[in-house]
């Protein structure tokens, strides 16, 4: 078999999903000339100033790191430009690439989305695949152009969900299918075996980032959309409710069909299974919850520390 040509690559990402990408490419026959990634953020209780996970790859393997506030300025572009790269690859950078930047490489550049786009085009489409009860999703390598998400496609790879997908274990399997989609299309582009495919504007909806105001729980919802919230919204920014005057959070939880008259809101059962909630349809348990100040725990310890607080028939409140 014939080895593909390599590519000079430069690579602009900052989150883990980025950093996975990172990884396939650093053990790709490409080159890659520099990493792009967002300046050291100030995280934890300390606030102490901690690099990127793209960051902390690039520095392992010795890569050349840029982290510029923005490349609308021009010597910023300079400096991309004088590194005559073939394609620069973007994955969750979270800097815009104005119209110079997008056109200075001869192959223009890419971008690694977690969706099939054009569904979910936005910041959010790993958590609205959930949210709205996709069975299927996948990743796209898409040229990159001006509009947001809106360049043609190059190559998908799609993948069903498992029924109990959350936000954080569907990110993860996108991350390592989007690094081996994303190595096969450098492969392809390479020999110059893609024809870029226009998206189809009219089947296009838009992933709206989420918020913590959308994580409070509106228990008139159906169960299931409720499973499904609580499921996209884990790890960030959890679901929640009221319960004893705080608010509890809900990490995991599961739909029911159960026949009733309790009202909305109303606990129905509670044991060591877990937490049954009354919904607008169906029935809610909670399975793994957290109060401030705590750790997250399963229902099984929630009972055996709460037992007298959970009264049958009580409403959340």
């Amino acid at each position: 078999m014939p080895i593909s040509p390599s590519l000079n690559i430069i690579f602009a990402g900052t989150p883990q999903f980025a950093a996975v990408a990172l990884d396939a490419l650093i053990y790709s026959p490409h080159h890659i000339l520099a990493v792009y990634t967002q300046p050291d953020r100030k995280a934890g209780r300390g606030l102490k100033l901690t690099p990127s996970p793209v960051k902390e790859a690039a520095l392992m393997s010795k890569l050349p790191v840029y982290q510029p506030v923005s490349l609308k300025n021009g010597s910023e572009q300079e400096r991309l430009a004088s590194f005559n790269a073939d394609i620069m690859v973007v994955a969750a950078y979270g800097l815009l690439l104005p119209a110079a930047v997008l056109n200075m490489p001869r192959l223009g550049c890419i971008n690694i989305h977690p969706s099939l786009l054009p569904r979910w085009r936005g910041a959010a489409p790993i958590q609205r695949t959930i949210y709205a009860g996709d069975t299927k999703t996948g990743v796209t390598i898409m040229q990159m152009d001006e509009g947001l998400d809106t360049g043609p496609l190059l190559l998908q790879r799609d993948m069903m969900l498992a029924q109990d997908e959350t936000a954080q274990t569907l990110h993860d399997k996108l991350a390592k299918l989007g690094a081996e989609a994303l190595i096969e299309a450098l492969d392809l582009l390479a020999q110059g075996q893609i024809k870029p495919k226009p998206q189809d504007n009219n089947l296009a909806t838009y992933a709206q980032k989420m918020s913590k105001e959308e994580a409070l729980i509106d228990w008139n919802q159906p169960a299931i959309e409720l499973e499904r919230e609580i499921r996209a919204f884990n790890p960030w920014p959890v679901a929640y409710t009221s319960w004893q005057g705080q608010n509890l959070r809900i990490w995991m939880a599961k739909a029911l069909q159960e026949v009733h008259n309790a009202t909305v809101r109303t606990i129905l059962h509670a044991s060591r299974e877990g937490i049954d909630i009354v919904t607008g349809d169906g029935v809610l348990r909670l399975l793994q919850v957290q109060l401030p100040g705590g750790k997250a725990m399963l229902a099984t310890d929630f009972y055996n520390a709460h037992r007298d607080k959970l009264i049958i028939g009580q409403h959340l409140l």
